[in-house]
């Protein structure tokens, strides 16, 4: 929706937080249960955000809503800390050190959880955006806002509901990421950088090129990582850097005129 939303690693970080607190709490649920709740909750935090803060300057440069979702992070960020202080939590579950053997690899089960779910999630996205009126809605403003609002399109509850959607996949990953992650109130600024190089790879704009994208990343971080520890996000910039100049329009995204 030419929206960049610095605030999506804060997202991320308040989904962390609520499978926390559910599975701490009274309740005890499980991390990979507490989801849906997760996607809910901040389904309507990023909804609100939208409709009461973004949308006043959803037409304005793009400048203009970077610096407003990057101190709307910062916001929230401090805000956290002021609720649950910086102390370091972490989700730890009976099944958190159990692993299978496939083959001479050695799978942790949360890991393999953990991408089954991303992998459905990210097809549910697709299947939503090509298949569902609501989702050509999506892709029709993201296109020609102003075509989309001569064919009838309530282009400002779109723009919501993008924004709402996008929230409830950050809950989803926060939830995810809960059981690998220490949880901290600034744990969302590495997923943004994260993301940003996720969106790039695959191609901006394209949910096929978002899944690639986060594999290859993944796969580039690992092979990173066996340089030492230090390396992994170096590694991982410097093909960035090669797929901006050699092919800018992603691994997956088309060339457009």
């Amino acid at each position: 929706m030419n929206v960049i939303n610095i605030a999506h690693g804060a997202f991320i970080m308040l989904g962390a937080y609520t499978s926390y607190w559910l599975f701490v709490g009274p309740m005890h649920l499980d991390p990979f249960l507490s989801i849906p709740l997760a996607m809910a909750v901040l389904f309507v935090l990023a909804y609100l955000t939208q409709r009461l803060l973004v949308n006043q300057v959803v037409r304005a440069p793009l400048l203009t809503t970077f610096l407003l979702t990057f101190a709307l992070s910062i916001f929230i960020a401090n805000l956290a800390q002021v609720f649950w202080l910086s102390d370091i939590r972490s989700v730890t579950t009976s099944y958190s050190g159990s692993s299978f053997a496939l083959g001479p690899i050695t799978v942790p089960w949360i890991k393999f959880w953990t991408l089954v779910i991303a992998a459905l999630l990210t097809l549910a996205l697709q299947t939503f955006m090509t298949r569902t009126k609501l989702g050509r809605a999506i892709r029709a403003t993201s296109m020609d806002i102003d075509a989309a609002r001569l064919a009838g399109v309530d282009v400002a509850r779109i723009y919501a509901l993008t924004f709402g959607i996008s929230g409830a996949l950050a809950g989803a990953a926060g939830s995810l990421v809960s059981v690998s992650y220490a949880i901290t109130p600034t744990m969302g600024d590495s997923f943004v950088v994260r993301a940003f190089v996720v969106a790039v790879l695959g191609g901006l704009g394209n949910v096929t090129g978002a899944l690639v994208g986060g594999l290859v990343y993944g796969v580039i971080e690992s092979f990173g990582a066996l340089l030492g520890e230090g390396y992994k996000d170096v590694v991982a910039l410097v093909v960035l850097l090669l797929v901006i100049l050699f092919r800018p329009y992603g691994l997956v995204g088309k060339a457009t005129a």
